[in-house]
C-alpha cells in the first residue's frame, strides 16, 4: 500500500481512505468484512461526516456498534469526521457552538475519546474565523481532536481561516476523478482562448497551492462522472475505458486500481476516500495505489477522458 504524508507532519497513512458513507442499515458482519478487509489491504485510515447516511451520525454510530472497537485497536486506526452541514436547510454553520456539540455527538456515536482528523466540511459563507478558531483550540485543548481540516474549500477560503486559526489545516478533501477533474486540467489549458477547460473553477490553483502549503489533499467520488454515474463501464466514456482497460492488463490490477492509479500517481502526494460496502473494491483500489503509472500513460487517460493535453 502506497502511503503519503499527513499535512505537514512526517506521519504516513494510506494513500486509500476507506469511506463509511454507505454504511449505514448494513449488518455487523457487512461493516466488519469491511472494515477487516480494509485493515489487511493496509488501510487504516477510515472516513466519517456527521450527515451521512439516515439520521445525524447514524454512519458513525453504525461503524462503533458493529466493530466495538478496544482501546488498543482504537489506537491502531485513524478516524476522520466532518461537520459544518445541516441537512435541515441545507445550510452550513461554522459557528463555535455547532462545531463543538457536533464533534461531542460524533464522540459518542464513534465511541471514542477523541477524533483523529476533524474537517470543516463545505465553506460556510457567514464563516467567523475567530469563531472557528476558539473551538478549535478548546476542542484540541480537551483532547478531542488531534488535528484539523477542511473539505471543498478554495485557497482564498483556507486563508481566510488561517488568519485565526493556528492549528496547521492537514488536509483538504475535494472532488476528483479521471471523469471530473478541473482541479488538474484547468492549469493545462491556461490561457488558452475560446477554451471551457481553461476557466478557473477552483478559486485558481488549488493543488499547486496545498502542495506549496503542505496540505494532504484527498479525493472524494474517485470513480464519479457526468450526472453522478459512475464512469468504469459506463458507455458515455467509451474511449476513456478503453484506455483504462489496455492499462490495467499491462499491470494486472482491474479499471478500479487504474482510477485509483492515476490519482495516486500525482507528485501532490493524494489520498484516495472510496466509498464503497464491497469489500473487493477495497482490494482493488489498494493495488491500484501501488501502481507508478508512467508519464505517457496519465496523459494518456487524461486524453481520453476529454480533456485537451495542447
Amino acid at each position: 500500500m502506497r502511503s503519503v504524508h499527513l499535512g505537514p507532519s512526517s506521519i504516513p497513512v494510506p494513500a486509500v481512505v476507506a469511506g463509511m458513507m454507505r454504511i449505514d442499515g448494513r449488518s455487523d458482519d457487512d461493516v466488519r468484512s469491511l472494515y477487516r478487509t480494509a485493515r489487511d489491504a493496509g488501510i487504516d485510515y477510515f472516513d466519517h461526516a456527521d450527515i451521512y447516511a439516515r439520521a445525524m451520525h447514524s454512519a458513525e454510530r453504525r461503524f462503533a456498534d458493529a466493530l466495538q472497537l478496544s482501546n488498543a485497536e482504537r489506537s491502531e486506526i485513524i478516524l476522520q469526521t466532518k461537520v459544518g452541514i445541516v441537512r435541515e436547510g441545507p445550510y452550513f454553520d461554522f459557528s463555535y457552538d455547532h462545531l463543538v456539540t457536533s464533534v461531542e455527538e460524533s464522540l459518542r456515536a464513534l465511541r471514542t475519546d477523541y477524533i483523529d482528523v476533524l474537517l470543516l466540511h463545505r465553506p460556510d459563507a457567514l464563516v467567523e474565523p475567530d469563531e472557528v478558531a476558539r473551538a478549535f483550540d478548546d476542542l484540541e485543548t480537551a483532547g478531542k481532536v488531534r488535528a484539523f481540516g477542511v473539505s471543498n474549500h478554495t485557497p482564498r477560503q483556507i486563508e481566510l481561516l488561517r488568519t485565526a486559526v493556528r492549528q496547521p489545516l492537514v488536509t483538504n478533501q475535494v472532488q476528483l476523478s479521471l471523469a471530473h477533474a478541473p482541479l488538474i486540467a484547468q492549469g493545462l489549458a491556461a490561457n488558452m482562448q475560446d477554451t471551457p477547460q481553461s476557466a478557473v473553477l477552483d478559486g485558481g490553483g488549488l493543488i499547486e497551492y496545498c502542495r506549496i502549503e503542505g496540505i494532504t489533499l484527498q479525493a472524494w467520488s474517485p470513480l464519479q462522472g457526468a450526472g453522478g454515474r459512475v464512469f468504469l463501464d459506463d458507455p458515455a466514456y467509451a474511449e476513456l475505458n478503453t484506455v483504462i482497460a489496455e492499462i490495467a492488463d499491462r499491470y494486472d490490477v482491474t479499471p478500479l486500481g487504474i482510477a485509483v492509479a492515476w490519482i495516486t500517481r500525482h507528485p501532490a502526494g493524494m489520498q484516495v476516500v472510496l466509498g464503497t460496502t464491497t469489500p473487493s473494491r477495497i482490494l482493488d483500489a489498494a493495488a491500484g495505489s501501488d501502481v507508478d503509472l508512467t508519464r505517457a500513460e496519465w496523459y494518456a487517460l487524461v486524453r481520453a477522458a476529454g480533456y485537451i493535453v495542447p
